[in-house]
């Protein structure tokens, strides 16, 4: 059979050198003492001899538009790679660098603006890591398995709702020899076990099944590329037994350990094509309450968690509620800042939205920005066939893209998304145009 694959991969640690501010957790003044496990930039280089493509997974909360145009045009220069060929998501740990203005916590005195040195220190890791894999570039196979991940989390509003358990394992290996040269997933979970008591910066779970998984089988030295799949509304809280890094390895032990379950069983090909698609969207934008409405919202959110507290509550039920709380607070801080007329600055930060088709043979990796509700990836799921999505990609879309319900009920997520939620089917319907391409 030819061989027409070539695969690098390469890792470049991109943990703070000083303290910075943890972000994800509104309203406490949350400063890094330490560093628990590192965080990566990790890069994936393929080319099959006409097509070449870059995914590069980091663990940081967001990644914007700005810094993504940043990273590819530097990549491109160094390399050739076209810069709609370039993939970059964030994980999107709670405890690493703010890098992203959020409108949303403007108003939180606690919550620094994003530091420019830091986020300047992060692109050069990308790239870094990027050149790194196209330099190592060498005869390759390619397999794809899928693995489960139930037991990492549930959705976070019904622990019986939707959920998205299946994970893609994209192995590659070197042509000649049985030594592995990545591996590549995508987990649909958000990486908060860690909570805001802890001030040390972690990766999270995704972090420690990318231990085990180098421990048990791959080897330390093999690249591994975690992707956060949607995952709006799901969350580890109704599964884990405290907000501990004991708990982090746990459920990054149960992710690893599924993954390492089925890629014994992985086919490889080495004769493949890559393909690659883009394309920029507008999304709908929400409509605001007045700022009166905004303080009975938030007014009627506070009274709620007081309740829960008081009647003392199943701890779970009582942090959706301070997730609600958090999220009236937001909604009446996007209240002022359309009546001051602030937000049209954030909204341009983030449009277009880009979505993005790197197809590996068979199987589909689409690119979207921003945290999606599940939902949203089982609908593309039914369309389009070996379809995964990375969500975070490429940019970020300053809150949530939420299912109707969610806007309707006034969950957390639904009160500080600045877009429709439409804007999830139009996703789903221009992705599957996307597809249409080929």
């Amino acid at each position: 059979m030819q061989n027409n694959l070539f695969a690098g991969a390469a890792v470049v640690d991109s943990s703070p050198k000083d303290s910075q501010f943890l972000y994800g957790y509104p309203h406490v003044e949350r400063y890094s003492t330490g560093i628990h496990d590192p965080l990566f930039s990790s890069a994936l280089y393929l080319s099959d001899g006409q097509t070449k493509i870059m995914f590069i997974a980091n663990d940081i909360i967001f990644v914007s538009k700005e810094m993504t145009a940043y990273v590819r045009n530097q990549i491109n220069e160094h390399t050739g790679i076209p810069a709609q060929n370039i993939l970059i998501s964030a994980t999107h740990t709670h405890s690493g660098p703010i890098t992203v203005n959020y409108v949303s916590n403007s108003s939180d005195p606690v919550v620094p603006k994003a530091d420019i040195e830091y986020i300047r220190y992060l692109t050069e890791c990308m790239i870094e890591a990027a050149l790194k894999a196209f330099s190592r570039a060498q005869p390759a196979r390619v397999g794809l398995g899928l693995a489960d991940s139930t037991g990492v989390g549930t959705n976070r509003h019904d622990p019986q709702g939707l959920s998205n358990h299946q994970v893609p394992v994209l192995m590659v290996k070197s042509a000649k020899k049985e030594a592995n040269i990545a591996c590549m997933l995508v987990g649909s979970m958000h990486p908060t076990v860690l909570h805001e008591d802890s001030t040390l910066v972690s990766a999270d779970f995704p972090g420690f099944a990318r231990k085990y998984l180098q421990q048990q089988a791959l080897g330390l030295e093999c690249p591994v590329l975690y992707h956060t799949g949607p995952c709006g509304d799901q969350s580890p809280r109704h599964v884990t037994h405290g907000n501990t890094f004991s708990e982090a390895e746990r459920l990054g032990n149960i992710l690893g350990a599924s993954v390492l379950k089925i890629i014994s069983n992985i086919e490889y090909q080495s004769d493949i094509s890559l393909q690659c698609f883009q394309r920029e969207i507008d999304l709908p934008k929400k409509s605001f309450p007045n700022v009166q409405i905004a303080e009975n919202q938030l007014k009627n959110a506070v009274e709620k968690l007081e309740q829960l507290r008081s009647d003392n509550a199943k701890w779970q039920d009582i942090r959706t509620a301070e997730c609600d709380w958090f999220g009236a607070e937001e909604t009446l801080t996007l209240a002022k800042a359309v009546e001051k007329q602030e937000i049209n600055d954030y909204y341009k930060s983030c449009l277009p939205a880009e979505i993005q088709l790197l197809k590996i043979g068979p199987w589909n990796f689409f690119g979207w920005p921003g945290e999606i509700f599940t939902e949203y990836a089982l609908l593309l799921k039914k369309k389009v066939e070996n379809s995964f999505v990375i969500s975070l990609a490429n940019g970020e879309l300053q809150g949530y893209i939420t299912t109707q319900e969610a806007a309707d009920n006034g969950w957390y997520e639904g009160s500080n998304a600045l877009f429709h939620a439409k804007s999830g089917q139009l996703l789903v319907d221009e992705s599957v145009k996307l597809f249409g391409q080929i």
